[in-house]
């Protein structure tokens, strides 16, 4: 029963985790695009009219990473 409840635990957690680091990797994209300063420590990677931006998030047992992709806004720097 306890494993039970501590397996429960751990995977609303990383869900939890998974989640904020998506939104983390969408707005660092989003800014990287409209040509705002990143913060966060989201690595980011100009290609052409493409922006895209890695964050990466660690747990006990493992590292999260989510890549969320953006177009360049017309007239961004």
């Amino acid at each position: 029963m306890v494993l039970l409840l501590v397996t429960g635990i751990g995977a609303v957690t990383a869900v939890t985790v998974k989640l904020g680091c998506v939104a983390a990797a969408r707005d660092a994209a989003l800014a990287a695009a409209r040509g705002d300063e990143v913060s966060g420590g989201a690595g980011v990677d100009v290609a052409g009219d493409t922006v895209t931006a890695t964050v990466r998030r660690s747990l006990r047992v493992t590292v999260l990473t989510c890549t969320a992709t953006a177009a360049r806004e017309p007239g961004a720097p």
